[in-house]
C-alpha cells in the first residue's frame, strides 16, 4: 500500500477541536487492562522512574513467556537520549536487546551478554540506492530491512523514542505490514507540531494521526497504557489548547500474540 486509510472527519466539515478532542481521547483511553505493567514484578529492580517504559507481562499475552524462557527480543529506537535503564533491565532479564542510535560512537557495540549498540537510525524509507553507494555504511534504514539483514523474523517490544520521527516511522510499519511481527510497541508520540513530513494544515494533520492509531487497532493492537508527560511543555501543535501536552508515551500489545 501507498497509503493510510484515512477516517472520516470528525465533525461534518473539518475542525481543529474536534479532531484535536477525538485524538486526545483515544490516546488517553485503555482499551484493555494489563495488571502487570512493568519489570519489577519480575523482582530484583529498583522502583521505575517517574516516566515508566510500560510493557504488558500479564499471562496472557506471550513476553512474559518469551522473558522466562530467555527467548524475547527488543528493539530500542533512539535519538541521543541516555536513559537506557529499560534497556538494561530487559537484557538482565535475558532477553535479547538491540539498541538503534546513530549517536552511538561505534558501528556495533556489545555489553554484557544480550546488550547490542547499533549506530544506526530506523527511518520510514531505505536510502537513496545512489547515495547508499558512496555511503556503503549508511546509519539510515527502515525497521524492515534492519529485520532482514539481522535475520530476526519477530521483535517481542518495539521501543521508541525519535522526537517526532515517530509518526512516519509508525506508517511505514503499518504500511510494509511490519507491525504483525511485533509483540508490544511501546512509543512516545509528540504532538507539539505535526512530526517529521507531515503536511496539512491542523486539523489534517490530526485526523493523520488518529488514522494511523486507528490502522493499529485494525491490525489487533490494543492500547493498555496512556502516560501523560507533564514535565513537557503543555502544546498543541504550537498552542497552549485542550489541556495536552507535548508529549505521552503509549502502549499496545497485539492481542493476535498469545
Amino acid at each position: 500500500r501507498w497509503h493510510i486509510e484515512l477516517q472520516p472527519w470528525a465533525s461534518p466539515t473539518p475542525s481543529l477541536n474536534y479532531e484535536a478532542l477525538r485524538f486526545l481521547k483515544y490516546i488517553s483511553t485503555s482499551q484493555i487492562s494489563c495488571e502487570h505493567l512493568n519489570l519489577n514484578s519480575l523482582g530484583g529492580y529498583s522502583e521505575p522512574t517517574k516516566k515508566p517504559w510500560s510493557v504488558c507481562l500479564d499471562e496472557r499475552f506471550s513476553l512474559i513467556h518469551r522473558i522466562r524462557s530467555k527467548q524475547c527480543r527488543l528493539y530500542s529506537l533512539g535519538l541521543g537520549n541516555d536513559d537506557n535503564q529499560f534497556e538494561i533491565n530487559m537484557a538482565n532479564s535475558g532477553c535479547e536487546v538491540h539498541r538503534f542510535d546513530p549517536s552511538i560512537k561505534s558501528a556495533h557495540i556489545q555489553e554484557g551478554q544480550h546488550l547490542w549498540y547499533h549506530r544506526l537510525s530506523i527511518d520510514w524509507r531505505d536510502p537513496n540506492p545512489a547515495i547508499a553507494a558512496h555511503k556503503p555504511h549508511s546509519s539510515t534504514k527502515k525497521l524492515g530491512t534492519v529485520l532482514n539483514e539481522f535475520g530476526h523474523h519477530k521483535i517481542d517490544v518495539l521501543k521508541a523514542d525519535v522526537e517526532s520521527a515517530e509518526w512516519k516511522i509508525l506508517e511505514n510499519l503499518l504500511l510494509e505490514d511490519v507491525v504483525e511481527q511485533i509483540g508490544q510497541l511501546v512509543f512516545e508520540v509528540h504532538v507539539h507540531w505535526p512530526g517529521f513530513e507531515v503536511s496539512g494544515n491542523d486539523s489534517s494533520v490530526v485526523r493523520y494521526w488518529y488514522s494511523l492509531l486507528r490502522e493499529l487497532e485494525l491490525k489487533d493492537f490494543r492500547l493498555f497504557h496512556t502516560y501523560k508527560d507533564l514535565s513537557k511543555p503543555q502544546m498543541f501543535l504550537k498552542k497552549e489548547a485542550f489541556n495536552a501536552s507535548s508529549c505521552y508515551r503509549l502502549s499496545w500489545v497485539n492481542t493476535r500474540w498469545k
